[in-house]
This record gives structure tokens, C-alpha cells and sequence, in this order.
């Protein structure tokens, strides 16, 4: 009889899974502990994202602040400073290699301004005081007095988190694996929602009587946690970055070499088209809808409870809207998301009538925009050149800066003349979703000649182990 022992098939161990992101790799359980440390980050960032500019929007009108300075202090002051600032701090971080990575000493340098900033924008009601006093017969008056105040703290911490906005996407963009970077944008929603339900739930209502307080615990929560975090992450080894351009000026790339790859390629044109639209396109809303509130005579504490309503039933979404730009891809996510919000803001701004209709409008506008956000939160770490990340989304900066910068005041401006009819910033945010969508769908199609979901390969990236 023929001996079969040998042939029978022993049963093999299987070998653990491992992550890799550029030179760094995962265990399963390294990965958990990555994303832990990510997400206090997060949740200290997402605070402060999510309430001060709020709050500071309920300050101006306290002050008697006009609707149109109040785009320019929310819309356009960060949009110039980044127009400025973002380009060379993106360009600088690419090319800078330490011990510590690229990207956390810049995130932790200007980090005492935030904290500090928004300690002075507490201050804001003793130092107008002061102003007033001190300018006597030249004073604006004291409100005008707390708003020259204000306005200068306000022009700081906008400059330090322009800084910090503009590489802590880059840093994820550096240590995630790029297969799980959906589901982990998913967490990183469902943290930014919990942040905007504590906010809208417990403090909103009180926003105005206590922001000083709001200011404080905010700029300390933000000074610890992210703190932490930078301290906690480790950024792995990148290859030397390319050698100097012709032209160029210390360690910064020549400004001609950075024009030319930004802008010179249809594709990414396109794309900052299509990133740049979606993110502007709920901002006329987003910019006004507290006022509107109070137009219509709801008071803080119900528009905070539909704030709140729209967060949870997004924080519900948010991990399986995560799996699904994984499985599908953050375009084809954007596309039926910028369809779908266009379909319902045009609705809104000929429906809006009283609270109830005001609440289906403002849930659904919530919770669509963000849905949006996070199906397409990693689109630009899945399309630009890695090892150029931040100089890419810099140039997209630009472009956003522009826009940013002109739409918050001119919004502001026509409703200063039109006897404030907020009602119409539903119409001019749907009119741009469906110009957005246009841009999708033909970024879709060229995203498709390139290799498509499995074998994309970014134009001007190169050949590396990092790439």
C-alpha cells in the first residue's frame, strides 16, 4: 500500500497582518494605537474648529459687527493668510527632513499662538476697555473699541492654525496606509461629529453670555491634546527630497518649478476644481444659518439641538460612509453627494418658510455636506504625488484662499443690501454643488484613463518606496 503520510497537507500558521506606510509598518495592534493617538489630536483640533469660529461669529454681532465684516473676519482674513502662508510652509515641510519627521515641528511651533490667541480673543470686552480709554477722544466708541481688539487676536490665530491646517492633513497623508485611510477618516468624522454635538448641545446656547470661558477651555483642551499627539506619532524615513531647481532661493523650490507642477497639469487643475467647489459650496449656509435662525425666531438652544440631531444621525454614517469610499473610491462617493445636496439646498431656498421647514433645510443640509466631507476626506491622499502631498494641497490652497476670500463678504455684502435674506444662501450654495458636480464628473473620467481605483498612478509622482 502506498504511504500517503507525507502527502497529506499540513495546515500553515497564518502570518500576522502588517500595515505600511512608507517606511513605517503596523501590526493590527500598532494601528489601533495609531489611530488612538491620531484621534486625540483630532478631538482637541476638531474643538477648536468647531467652536470658535461660531462662537466668534455670535461676538462680532454682540459688538454690532455688520454682516460683511463678518465675511472678512471668517472668510477672508484666513483665505489671505493662506494664500500667503500656505504655499511656503507646504513646500518648506516637503523638503525639510529631522529627527522628528516633516511635518510635527511645524505642528508644534505654532502651536503657543493658537492657545495664546485665543486666551486674548477671551480678553477681547478688558482690552477694548483699555483701547477705549487709552485713545480718548480718538476711540471708535467701546464696541468699536472690543472689535479692533478682537480683530487682532483673531488675525493671529488664524495665521498659526492656517499653518497647522495646511500639514496636519499631510501628516496622516504620511503615516496611515493608504488601504485603511477611508475607514480612519470615517473615525476621524465620528470624532469632529461628537466635538459638534458637545458644542451644539451644552455650549452654544450659552455662547454668548460666556465665550469668554469658551475661549479658555477651548485654546486648553486644544494645548494639550494636540500636544500629546505630536509627541506620541513617529513619522517614518523619506528619500531626499530632489535636488534645487534652477532659480531656486535657499531650500524653497523656485517659484517657477512650483507654479509649473501645480498648475501646468490639466488633471490637477480639475481636481482642485472639483475639491475646491465642494468645499465652498456649503460655506454661503454655513456662513449665515445662525442668523437666519434668529430671523426666524428660533433661539440658540433649539438650532443647536437640530445641530445636534444632524451630527448624530451623520455620526452614524460616518464609519460606513469611511468603508464605502474605500470599496468605491472618494470620487464616485463626491459625485452622488454633490448631486443629492444641489437637489436639496435649490428645494430649500424656495421652501424655507417657518422652524419646521428651516429644520428639515438646515438637518439636511448638515447632515448631506457631511456626508460629503467624509466620503471624500482622503481624495486629495489618493490623487496627489505622495512624496509632493503638501505642495500640491498648498496649490489647492491657493485656489481655495481665492475663493474663500471673495465669496464670505460678497455673500455678506448682498445680504447687507437685500435686507438680509438668508434664505438665498441656500440658492447660491446649490448653484455651485451643481457646478462642482460638473467638475467630478470630468475628473472621474480622466481619474478612469489613469488607471482608475486599482491602478491609479498619480501624474508627476515618482519611483520610490515611500511612493
Amino acid at each position: 500500500m502506498r504511504n500517503t503520510e507525507n502527502t497529506m497537507s499540513t495546515p500553515t500558521k497564518k502570518s500576522p497582518k502588517v500595515w505600511k506606510a512608507g517606511t513605517l509598518t503596523y501590526s493590527t495592534g500598532g494601528l489601533l494605537v495609531l489611530f488612538a493617538w491620531l484621534l486625540v489630536g483630532d478631538f482637541a483640533w476638531q474643538l477648536k474648529e468647531r467652536s470658535v469660529a461660531t462662537t466668534a461669529q455670535l461676538v462680532l454681532k454682540s459688538f454690532g459687527s455688520p454682516d460683511l465684516l463678518v465675511g472678512l473676519l471668517i472668510g477672508s482674513v484666513p483665505a489671505a493668510i493662506g494664500l500667503i502662508i500656505g504655499p511656503i510652509i507646504s513646500v518648506k515641510s516637503d523638503r525639510t527632513r529631522t529627527r522628528w519627521g516633516r511635518r510635527i515641528p511645524f505642528l508644534l511651533i505654532p502651536l503657543p499662538v493658537v492657545v495664546l490667541s485665543m486666551f486674548g480673543l477671551a480678553a477681547t470686552p478688558h482690552l477694548g476697555a483699555w483701547i477705549h480709554e487709552f485713545l480718548g477722544a480718538r476711540s471708535p466708541g467701546p464696541m468699536g473699541s472690543s472689535l479692533l481688539a478682537f480683530s487682532i487676536f483673531w488675525v493671529l490665530f488664524e495665521l498659526a492654525t492656517i499653518i497647522t491646517n495646511a500639514l496636519f492633513g499631510a501628516l496622516i497623508n504620511d503615516i496611515v496606509p493608504h488601504e485603511t485611510i477611508g475607514r480612519f477618516f470615517g473615525l476621524f468624522r465620528i470624532v469632529s461629529l461628537v466635538d459638534g454635538i458637545i458644542f451644539n448641545v451644552f455650549l452654544i446656547k450659552h455662547a454668548e453670555e460666556y465665550y469668554s470661558w469658551i475661549f479658555i477651555g477651548t485654546g486648553l483642551i486644544y494645548g494639550i491634546g494636540f500636544t500629546l499627539m505630536c509627541l506620541m506619532v513617529k513619522e517614518g524615513q523619506y528619500p531626499p527630497p530632489e535636488p534645487q531647481a534652477p532659480g531656486a532661493s535657499g531650500r524653497l523650490m523656485g517659484f517657477k518649478t512650483y507654479l509649473r507642477e501645480c498648475f501646468a497639469t490639466p488633471f490637477y487643475l480639475l481636481v482642485f476644481g472639483a475639491v475646491i467647489l465642494g468645499a465652498v459650496c456649503f460655506g454661503p449656509v454655513n456662513s449665515f444659518s445662525i442668523f437666519y435662525a434668529k430671523q426666524l425666531g428660533i433661539n440658540m438652544e433649539i438650532y443647536g439641538q437640530f445641530t445636534a440631531v444632524s451630527y448624530a444621525v451623520s455620526l452614524v454614517l460616518a464609519y460606513i460612509l469611511g468603508i464605502l469610499a474605500d470599496k468605491f473610491h472618494p470620487i464616485r462617493m463626491g459625485i452622488a453627494c454633490l448631486a443629492l445636496y444641489a437637489a436639496m439646498a435649490l428645494w430649500s431656498a424656495f421652501s424655507i418658510t417657518n422652524l419646521t421647514t428651516f429644520g428639515i433645510a438646515y438637518i439636511g443640509h448638515t447632515v448631506i455636506s457631511g456626508a460629503y466631507m467624509t466620503s471624500t476626506a482622503s481624495i486629495t491622499q489618493r490623487l496627489y504625488p505622495k512624496l509632493k502631498f503638501a505642495q500640491f494641497a498648498s496649490g489647492q490652497g491657493i485656489l481655495l484662499a481665492i475663493f474663500s476670500g471673495i465669496m464670505p463678504p460678497a455673500v455678506g455684502l448682498f445680504l447687507d443690501l437685500n435686507h438680509h435674506n438668508y434664505r438665498m444662501t441656500f440658492l447660491f450654495s446649490g448653484l455651485i454643488a451643481v457646478v462642482g458636480l460638473v467638475f467630478y464628473i470630468l475628473v472621474y473620467r480622466r481619474f478612469m484613463q489613469l488607471g482608475g481605483h486599482q491602478h491609479y498612478r498619480a501624474p508627476l509622482s515618482e519611483t520610490s518606496e515611500f511612493q
